[in-house]
């Protein structure tokens, strides 16, 4: 039977993954209210999905790193060094931000009984943050992959990465379809998403009462408050510290032509046609623009730095991990880095979320259960990260291309 020849199967793929998700949503709530038992047993559905994702983010975090770097371009390298910056720069002011707001408001998530009795063994300051980040870098990759090691596997996929840049292009081309393939098995776990969440919602309110869904709720709200604090002040200011002018004519066409396209496609990676359009409408420079736009949409993710900050800081907290500043700062560093790890696809960002978990020694049973609670409330995180992401690429490429034409006209004035 294919899905083409059975109605209810047509209709499943014909209407999209986010309103499936929501209708999942609003059925384990409605489910945890009428029957507890039920609810309960639902917790089947949302095992399996988080056991999914746990089985494909270590492999998928290993050849993303090797396929990114082995297949990075060299040569032209229009105002690369000041866009660099800038991505860097946005995405640790972004998580910087989201540490702070993490410690003034706090949030919480609850994990079930058996979850919260795990093996835990807290680090008690930055010593032991670092140490746990120096033994996990220098980890065999084998036992890296089978314990998921994310530390490990990154630095692991660094060097293989850089040691195939000097490989043939049929290699690198090989890496890339390794990475399609994985990336493809994810998009089918995440077409199941519904069903995940449906399951973990309904038997995690069966389990923790409502008052998780105020949990749910404050979580979106510090996620999407600091999103927009990114795109409307963050960004701007560094847009103007390049370009010297008001930026905000910029910003505001970025967010109106950039992100609200984004914030229906959620993936940074099909918003790259759009961006490069209102490049040209803006008539920004093309050497910079034709390059920066693609690079931009793999590594410039504040948004996702936003994600990965805050949900880890709300582990941390739900776990009653102290967090001392040393780690909260390594924590930022150790997040816009993953963030450029961040895959193309919706919800990328989340399957992050257990490298900077495995910091504070959170197992990947907690970190995977993030992922999922992620999912549930990534009908609305997820579009706002996308569209945060894909706006702030136009902004800094508009900023570095106003500072290179002034630049020029005032060189030809001399």
């Amino acid at each position: 039977m294919t899905h083409s020849s059975h109605p209810l199967i047509r209709l499943y793929f014909k209407v999209g993954l986010i309103p499936q998700i929501f209708l999942g949503l609003i059925l384990g709530i409605i489910l945890a209210a009428v029957s507890k038992d039920y609810a309960l047993s639902m917790s089947l559905l949302g095992g399996l999905f988080i056991n999914a994702l746990k089985s494909v983010a270590p492999i998928l975090v290993l050849i993303l790193v090797i396929a990114s770097i082995s297949n990075h371009q060299q040569g032209k390298r229009a105002n690369m060094k000041t866009l660099l910056t800038l991505y860097f720069a946005g995405m640790m002011l972004a998580a910087l931000l989201a540490t702070v707001v993490s410690f003034v408001f706090p949030s919480e998530i609850s994990f079930g009984e058996t979850l919260m009795q795990s093996k835990l063994t807290p680090p008690n300051g930055i010593s032991d943050v670092l140490k746990t980040l120096l033994d996990k870098m220098i980890d065999n990759p084998v036992n890296a992959l089978v314990n998921a090691n994310y530390i490990g596997l990154i630095i692991w996929g660094v060097g293989i990465g850089l040691a195939l840049r000097h490989a043939s292009e049929t290699t690198k081309t090989m890496m890339n379809d390794l990475s399609y393939a994985i990336s493809f098995i994810v998009r089918i776990i995440i077409r199941f998403a519904p069903l995940g969440v449906f399951g973990l919602v309904a038997s995690t309110l069966a389990e923790t009462g409502f008052g998780e869904l105020l949990k749910y709720a404050h979580l979106l709200v510090v996620l999407v408050s600091c999103m927009l604090f990114v795109a409307l002040i963050i960004n701007p200011l560094l847009a103007y510290l390049v370009m010297r002018k008001n930026p905000y004519s910029l910003v505001f066409t970025s967010l109106k032509e950039s992100a609200i396209p984004a914030f229906f496609t959620r993936s940074s990676a099909a918003n790259i046609p759009v961006n490069m359009e209102i490049c040209k409408k803006l008539k920004m420079d093309e050497d910079t623009y034709s390059v920066a736009v693609p690079l931009g949409a793999a590594i410039n993710m504040s948004g996702a730095a936003i994600t990965i900050t805050v949900l880890t800081l709300a582990t941390v907290n739900s776990m009653h991990i102290d967090v001392d500043i040393y780690s909260a700062v390594l924590l930022c560093i150790v997040t816009s880095v993953c963030a450029c790890g961040a895959s193309g696809i919706a919800g990328g960002s989340l399957l992050l979320i257990p490298v900077a978990c495995s910091m504070f020694g959170i197992p990947n049973e907690i970190s995977a259960k993030v992922i999922g609670i992620g999912i549930a409330i990534g009908v609305i995180q997820d579009s706002v990260e996308t569209a945060l992401n894909s706006s702030s690429d136009v902004v800094f490429i508009g900023a570095v291309s106003a500072a290179t034409q002034k630049k020029q006209i005032t060189t030809s004035n001399q």
